[in-house]
């Protein structure tokens, strides 16, 4: 090999040298962590940021419940109140019937077996106290009137003469025949005036104002003694019979006002009496009323409408609204505020429901502040969030 290849052969293996050397300075130089930095953009680092991230989202559509001011429970129809011991009572309505006043109402009979002479009042007529109703004709009153008049003469006699020109035994019969003659008299109803006749004739007059309700007699009839000519009703006083269920009835207290509804006409009246018996066909128990019949606008027989009241025959108990009581998750809850203003559910153990209330046995105490109106505004509100929940997770 002569000196020019050798030449260009070193000067090859030179530059085959240098670049190799140069390969390996530019790796030493590379820091190694480099490209580890790049495949971590999407690593531990990298998830943890993007969890952050989501966290922060989701805060900014939490659950967290609604502040409530009172502008805000005002315009969203929330009302709360102190839940507060109290006497319930129930508005109850019910069929009725009135009746007559029976302590207003008498039967004119005749005393003795009479024959209907005259007729003074008919059916329908209102009379006052004293009014002449009927007049009969009777011969066991002609000889009691004869009788009387007898017994009266002797014994003004016997009063003229004086105890000193008769015996006692005159005087003491004499006496006692005309009080005798006087009983008679009175026990077949004849007034001073009729005592003093004898032709058997007498009339039976109105013992109290009223109205004549039933009249069942024609003139010449023979009436038997007790057979009823006349039915005269008070009727400034009515009774009305309302029918209930049992279990209401037994909830009514006598002296309980009411009112009595026929049409367009409303009176007041008062509970007066329970009955102590159930209807077994009905299973319905009577309550009467007694109502002032002002303008007369009430007459036996009509059927009317009767509203009353209820108690519940116990002391004082923690009651809501029905309304304010809703079902959450299973459970009947109310909603209560806190001392911060937060309204929160709360579970309850409700007893028996009279009217629009129901009894509170567990779960809220005297005092507590807690939502009577707009409760179903709050359970949607809740049941919202909830949703809210199941969406974000």
């Amino acid at each position: 090999m002569n000196s020019f290849s050798r030449a260009s052969t070193l000067c090859l293996i030179a530059l085959l040298l240098v670049s190799g050397c140069a390969d390996e300075a530019q790796q030493a130089a590379t820091p190694p962590a480099a490209s580890e930095a790049h495949d971590d953009d999407h690593g531990p680092a990298a998830d943890h940021a993007d969890d952050a991230g989501a966290d922060d989202e989701h805060d900014d559509h939490g659950d967290a419940a609604p502040r409530w001011d009172a502008a805000s429970l005002a315009a969203a129809g929330i009302r709360i109140a102190p839940l507060q011991r109290q006497a319930l009572s129930e508005s109850l309505r019910a069929p009725g019937e009135v009746v007559d006043n029976a302590y207003g109402t008498t039967l004119i009979t005749p005393r003795v077996e009479a024959l209907v002479v005259k007729r003074h009042a008919k059916l329908g007529d209102e009379v006052l106290a004293g009014a002449p109703l009927a007049t009969l004709s009777s011969v066991e009153v002609a000889g009691a009137q004869a009788a009387l008049r007898l017994a009266e003469q002797e014994w003004s006699r016997v009063l003229a003469l004086g105890r000193e020109a008769v015996s006692g035994r005159r005087y003491s019969e004499a006496q006692i025949a005309a009080e005798q003659a006087r009983a008679t008299a009175k026990a077949y109803g004849l007034s001073a005036h009729q005592r003093g006749l004898a032709d058997g004739e007498f009339t039976l007059n109105a013992p109290h104002a009223g109205r004549i309700t039933q009249d069942a007699f024609v003139i010449g009839e023979r009436i038997e003694p007790g057979d009823t000519l006349f039915r005269l009703v008070d009727e400034s006083v009515v009774w009305v019979d309302a029918k209930l269920p049992a279990e209401q009835a037994h909830r009514i207290a006598v002296g309980t006002p009411a009112e009595v509804v026929l049409g367009d006409v409303r009176l007041v009246g008062t509970v007066m009496q329970r009955a102590h018996h159930t209807s077994e066909t009905t299973r319905s128990a009577r309550v009467r009323l007694e109502v002032p019949n002002e303008g007369d606008r009430l007459h036996g027989g009509d059927f009317v409408e009767v509203h009353l009241q209820a108690g519940d025959a116990g002391p004082a108990t923690l009651a809501l609204p029905t309304a304010a009581l809703v079902q959450l998750e299973g459970d009947t809850v109310a909603f209560r505020q806190d001392a911060d203003g937060d309204i929160d559910a709360v579970a309850v153990r409700t007893g028996a429901v009279i009217g629009d209330q129901t009894v509170i046995l567990e779960g809220l105490s005297e005092g507590d502040r807690v939502v009577v109106e707009g409760a179903y505004v709050l359970k949607a509100q809740q049941l919202k969030s909830q949703l809210g929940e199941g969406h974000a997770h």
